[in-house]
């Protein structure tokens, strides 16, 4: 990747000209960025809010890139972009709101291939209507298996509590933010079942198995205590310094256990939550049961793991059956 764009278009003059649409940033992303929003203004004749809205849109993109240590356009592939397009997805975003996002995308990496930034455009064939039909990745249970046990059952806290995390996350089927917000009074261990805050405040019951029973007994009675550093310390999962861990730490915490687990996909916290949807339904579980498990307010975002379930069928199809 080059050091800046190229002059043609006079790109740095945006910085100052166009400081109050996009605002003081340091990295080069960032930066880039910014010359991106003067473009848009002098080159495509945008108005001013909506050059805010590309402009609000890509900052949170970037800040999800940097967050996972990427501080180079040039590292990004399209995985990276379904990764935050789904990640934002799970977290409530509506499909309009997706969909112009990934519009925002589109035109920046447009933007850098034009400017010779880049020497690829990865978003060219990136198709919005069918982009919202690609199915959840998920693990099989071998690999799930593999990925929870990445981390050793030792004496060290924060890797036992790593351990209880990835346990909790695909038990229950948890979103990243249902897992980082849940409280020591959560856990009811006489009726094995965990209450869950949810989309909208709303609360759910979620049962969790007796792996997941017995890391989460061993981890408040030996590991937790360890972390606390406030006496009226509610939060259930804590970080070295006895805060409450946030989204982006647990993300990194799943990255780092397929790491170790040598499982070359690209996994987040939300494919542990696809793969317990999609294991349950490959063993014949309920749907409506599994929509209530994951807290769907409609069955038809539940109904994608049946399609899930298919495309399992038909790979087994392909590679068994004498005419597949």
């Amino acid at each position: 990747m080059k050091n800046h764009p190229r002059q043609s278009h006079n790109n740095f003059s945006y910085i100052t000209r166009f400081s109050g649409i996009c605002g003081y940033i340091n990295s080069m992303m960032q930066r880039i960025l910014e010359h991106f929003c003067g473009y848009l203004t002098v080159e495509k004749g945008l108005s001013r809010n909506t050059v805010s809205a590309y402009h609000s849109d890509l900052t949170d993109f970037t800040a999800f890139l940097e967050s996972r240590e990427m501080h180079d356009f040039g590292e990004v592939e399209r995985g990276h972009i379904i990764d935050y397009l789904g990640t934002r997805k799970d977290e409530g975003f509506e499909p309009a709101t997706l969909a112009r996002r990934l519009v925002a995308i589109k035109m920046l990496f447009r933007y850098l291939f034009q400017e010779r930034i880049l020497d690829r455009n990865i978003t060219e064939v990136m198709d919005s209507p069918k982009l919202w039909q690609i199915l959840p990745d998920f693990l099989s249970t071998e690999e799930v298996d593999r990925l929870l046990t990445a981390y050793p059952a030792g004496k060290d806290p924060l890797l036992f509590r790593n351990k209880v995390i990835l346990e909790v996350l695909y038990s229950c089927g948890l979103r990243v933010s249902e897992a980082a917000g849940l409280k020591v009074s959560s856990i009811h261990f006489d009726e094995e079942i965990i209450r869950v805050v949810g989309k909208g405040n709303k609360e759910r019951i979620v049962p969790f198995g007796r792996t997941a029973g017995n890391l989460l007994r061993r981890y408040l009675a030996d590991i937790r205590p360890e972390l606390v550093r406030r006496e009226n310390e509610t939060t259930l999962f804590l970080s070295q310094n006895g805060k409450r861990l946030d989204r982006e730490w647990i993300w990194r915490i799943v990255k780092d256990a397929a790491r170790l687990a040598g499982i070359d996909k690209n996994i987040h916290p939300h494919t542990l939550r696809h793969s317990f949807a999609s294991h349950l339904l490959e063993n014949n579980a309920d749907l409506r049961v599994i929509q209530e498990m994951l807290g769907h307010a409609d069955i038809s975002t539940t109904q994608i793991y049946t399609h899930v379930n298919q495309k399992t069928l038909l790979n087994i199809h392909r590679q068994f059956h004498p005419r597949g």
